[in-house]
Order: structure tokens, then C-alpha cells, then sequence
């Protein structure tokens, strides 16, 4: 059977940041919002830390980065360091394979803008659109990463990473389209929130949304009967009362 598309036109944009707000408000009660930042270190130490966390669990990538730190004191001494040594000071992570060329492209590439050591600290003085795109032409940084690393190093800069949790409650609520990646969401979920969000207000929503995901809003088997914004959510709603689940679209 063909599910029924449920037309959301971009002319809808204020609907949907309506949306998102309320959704916000929500989830930040619901999970005990405003929530300590996880994370204290400086912007190019986050940036590494960030590359090892792609798919892979947070504990690994928690101990790859610790391992990688205790056999290396300087990212200076991981840019040139036999690729293997980085990839055996990394081997509790997924792929140490090609994120230890990747760490090291990376941090080369840095050193080459930079003329030399670069702790990063100069992108506080940048916009968050600007220091977003110094990171993103970087081969190996994408949107994920570079929100990242603004927002949960001491930098502390309003950019809003969206992970798999993140995304997936996104689009059931229909705050994003059905075929938008978690790549092209950076985007469209930021354009939803208020352009004078603090850091701590970004924060608090992206963390709100990823608990959510995790602790309600499961990738299988959703517990939809107790979800504190059911009333905000077609998939939910269709999910529950048995109908065929919506295709939720609008424009973009």
C-alpha cells in the first residue's frame, strides 16, 4: 500500500519553528534541562575528539582519545607520527584504519593555514557562519564536526550539531522532511531556532532532542504512549491509532 504524503510547504517555515520551540520547551522539562556541558576541552582537541566519535560507540571513542593523548603529549607529535603508531594509539575505535590518515590530513592541513601550531582560538572572533565554513573546507569535517567543535569545546559558540537521535525525532515530528540527511538537517533545524540562542540554549535543545531519542523515540518500537509531545507528532499519532504511517514531505 502507498502511504498517504502529508504536504508541508516551506511557506510553513514559522509553523514549523512554532513547532520546534514548543517541542523545546517540552523536552527540556521533561529531561532536566539546563544540562551541564559534557566537555571542557579547547576547539582543536574537540575537533579530534569529534573525528574519532564518528560511529562509534562514546565509550570507544572516549578511550581512543585518551590512548591517543597519553601516547602522543601534542597534536604536533600525532601530525607526524608513523600512521601506524596513531592508528594502534586509536585501535578502540571503529575504523582506526582511515581516521588515522584522516586526523593527520587534518591536522596538517591546519598547520599549513595556520602557518604553524594552531590551538584554533582564533574562531571566537569569527561568526558561527564563518567559522563553520573555515572548518567544513577541510577535507574530512563535515557539518556534524564542525558544529561539534564550536559548541562543545570551551569556545562555547551557538552552532547546533544534529546526530542520529537528533535527526530521527526531527523528522517524525516533520520539523525536516522524510529524505533529508542528517547532513543537510544542520541546516534546516537551525534555521528553526531563534538567531540570539545562547550556547547554552543551543546546547539544551540538541541534548533534549538526543535524549529523547534515546530514552522514548527508539530507532525500533518507539514507546509513542508516553511521549510528552504525541500531540506535536503525525508519526506518532498514526503509529498509535493504527493508520497508515504518514509520508510527511514539504518543499525542501
Amino acid at each position: 500500500m502507498t502511504r498517504p504524503a502529508i504536504p508541508l510547504p516551506d511557506s510553513d517555515l514559522e509553523a514549523r519553528r512554532t513547532k520546534a520551540l514548543l517541542v523545546h520547551e517540552r523536552l527540556c522539562a521533561q529531561y532536566g534541562a539546563p544540562f551541564p556541558f559534557f566537555s571542557t576541552k579547547d576547539p582543536l582537541s574537540e575537533l579530534i575528539s569529534a573525528l574519532l566519535s564518528h560511529r562509534t560507540r562514546n565509550q570507544d571513542s572516549h578511550r581512543a582519545y585518551q590512548q591517543l593523548v597519553a601516547r602522543f603529549p601534542t597534536w604536533e607529535q600525532v601530525r607526524d607520527a608513523p600512521t601506524e603508531e596513531v592508528q594502534a594509539a586509536i585501535s578502540s575505535c571503529t575504523w582506526p584504519e582511515q581516521k588515522a590518515p584522516r586526523i593527520q590530513a587534518v591536522l596538517r592541513e591546519i598547520s599549513a593555514r595556520c602557518g604553524g601550531p594552531c590551538d584554533l582560538a582564533f574562531l571566537a572572533e569569527k561568526t558561527v557562519p564563518e567559522a563553520r565554513a573555515w572548518l567544513e573546507t577541510i577535507p574530512g569535517v563535515g557539518p556534524k564536526t564542525s558544529a561539534a567543535t564550536l559548541l562543545f569545546s570551551s569556545l562555547r559558540l551557538p552552532a547546533m550539531p544534529v546526530d542520529s537521535h537528533h535527526h530521527r525525532v526531527a523528522q517524525r515530528l516533520n520539523l525536516i522532511g522524510p529524505k533529508v540527511g542528517t547532513e543537510a538537517a544542520h541546516a534546516l533545524l537551525e534555521a528553526l531556532l531563534p538567531p540570539d540562542w545562547s550556547a547554552q540554549q543551543v546546547y539544551d535543545h540538541h541534548e533534549a532532542l538526543m535524549f529523547h531519542g534515546q530514552k522514548c523515540c527508539y530507532f525500533h518500537s518507539p514507546a509513542c504512549g508516553r511521549c510528552v509531545v504525541l500531540d506535536q507528532c503525525p508519526f506518532g499519532q498514526a503509529r498509535l491509532s493504527g493508520a497508515p504511517l504518514p509520508v510527511l514531505a514539504y518543499s525542501k
